[in-house]
């Protein structure tokens, strides 16, 4: 096995290399397939609030807000309770995220976790998924990354951070139980209107056609759209009534009473009705669709090989995702074996998260529980966590990422790292040994031993070109 390829197999493939790491790897390609066989680190989660408890917080503190405005209390006392809620919970997770990402001996499976999570993005500025886009990575992303893109899939439209971003917990169907009834109540009204129309929210099944599965260029119209949200009415989130009857069993709520119910047709077959199941053979049928095989194939070959990647590649990858049904580790299996996945060609510009991570790799640094200062580099540097602000995800192409005003901030990033670092890794030479194996170009190697400083050293070698490359 050549240097190369071990520096490849955990700067580009994983999320950066460790102190000693690349001392102790033999065989690229094996090395990264045993990770395939891990457990994606679940237990270092274990502490943390479900979603379950969260959803329960959340209905405490309305609960008190409303009694407190009935009672002419601080009823903007209790908002700023459940937005200290917020903040607290979100950098908590955030925390645990990051010191996961730092200490990981499975740097590939957790660069595995980001690629899916951005895939099936949440931005945390929309308020009722806040508290719900680290909780479903964990919960839905993690336990599902080795495992078949069917389960993953379903996994995540079921949970209460994508139901709530895409707002399908308001989506009802237009002549389910429920729409009847308000119908009939409002009848009985003075002007006969009720106060909301129940009706179809189409958002989350237009995602999961656009964006999760299919893509844009999948094949499917606006009346596939339609009928996909018709077929997900009723899937939500525990309501207040239901605490007030105990405690739910899940963080997924299928409401028989709002679903649309009938025979539903997509993509030229038709769907049975037949409650919550109908949804979810929709699902399945779209996750072994030549279409997604395709689409998110593509989005691999991109993520680890190039923003432009081989055509071979891709249609290699696609055909493993149809042979194997969505069996994600054949297909993660299937890029490690590629010719084209080791070529000088692939190399991907690092986002402002990857550029943190790999740094805090390599220079051993977990964040804490309470993670301030790297949070703030990062929405310094235009990605703050779970941030896109669209179901799009981060871009993932040099052009988004790589602009004079993104570069000197991450100059700037560079030297705070380097400030931070500890005086026991404050040595550039001994971390672009272990980063880069020997690699690292003679003209950044020149500049770090003329560096006036160790720490001067150090941000000199974060923010060179060479540690911006994923190659």
């Amino acid at each position: 096995m050549s240097s190369t390829e071990a520096v490849s197999a955990v700067n580009r493939f994983g999320l950066g290399a460790r102190p000693g790491e690349l001392a102790g790897i033999g065989d690229a390609r094996a090395w990264l397939d045993a990770q395939l066989r891990s457990d994606a680190s679940q237990a270092m989660f274990s502490n943390l609030p479900s979603s379950l408890d969260y959803l329960r917080r959340e209905t405490e503190y309305m609960e008190q807000r409303r009694q407190s405005k009935r009672s002419g209390e601080d009823a903007q006392a209790k908002q700023m309770k459940i937005g200290q809620l917020y903040r607290q919970s979100l950098m908590k997770e955030l925390g645990r995220r990051y010191q996961v990402a730092v200490a990981s001996e499975n740097g590939f499976v957790e660069r595995l976790v980001r690629f899916w999570s951005n895939h099936f993005a949440i931005s945390v500025d929309k308020r009722q998924a806040a508290l719900y886009a680290a909780p479903m990575e964990r919960e839905a992303i993690r336990p599902n990354v080795l495992g078949s893109f069917s389960d993953l899939l379903l996994a995540v439209e079921t949970h209460p951070g994508m139901l709530r971003y895409l707002d399908n917990v308001r989506s009802v169907g237009t002549d389910s139980r429920y729409a009847e009834r308000m119908r009939k109540r409002a009848a009985k009204q003075a002007n006969g209107k009720p106060k909301r129309e129940p009706g179809l929210n189409e958002n989350l099944a237009r995602e999961i056609l656009e964006l999760h599965t299919l893509g844009v260029d999948g094949g499917y119209t606006q009346g596939d759209v339609t009928e996909l949200a018709r077929a997900i009415t009723g899937w939500g989130v525990p309501l207040p009534q239901d605490w007030k009857r105990g405690t739910p069993r899940s963080s997924f709520v299928f409401r028989a009473a709002a679903h649309e119910e009938g025979t539903r047709e997509l993509l030229g077959k038709r769907y049975l009705g037949s409650g919550e199941a109908q949804g979810r053979a929709i699902l399945s049928d779209l996750s072994l669709h030549p279409a997604t095989a395709h689409h998110l194939a593509y989005k691999l070959a991109r993520h680890f090989v190039n923003d432009d990647p081989p055509t071979a590649l891709v249609e290699r990858l696609a055909d493993a995702w149809r042979r194997s049904e969505g069996d994600l580790p054949t297909v993660y299996r299937t890029l490690i074996e590629s010719p084209e996945a080791w070529s000088p060609a692939a190399r991907k510009f690092k986002t402002p998260d990857d550029f943190l991570v790999s740094a805090l790799r390599a220079l051993d640094m977990p964040p804490t529980d309470n993670p301030r200062m790297s949070m703030g580099l990062l929405t310094r540097m235009g990605q703050p966590p779970f941030t896109p602000r669209s179901p799009a995800g981060f871009a993932d192409d040099t052009a988004q990422w790589s602009g004079p005003d993104a570069l000197w901030k991450r100059v700037q990033a560079a030297s705070s790292i380097a400030d931070a670092a500890p005086a026991e890794r404050a040595d550039p030479l001994e971390m672009a040994r272990e980063v880069f194996a020997g690699s690292l170009d003679g003209e950044t190697m020149t500049a770090l031993r003329r560096a006036e400083s160790p720490r001067d050293g150090l941000a000199l070698l974060i923010a060179s070109p060479a540690f911006q490359w994923r190659t």
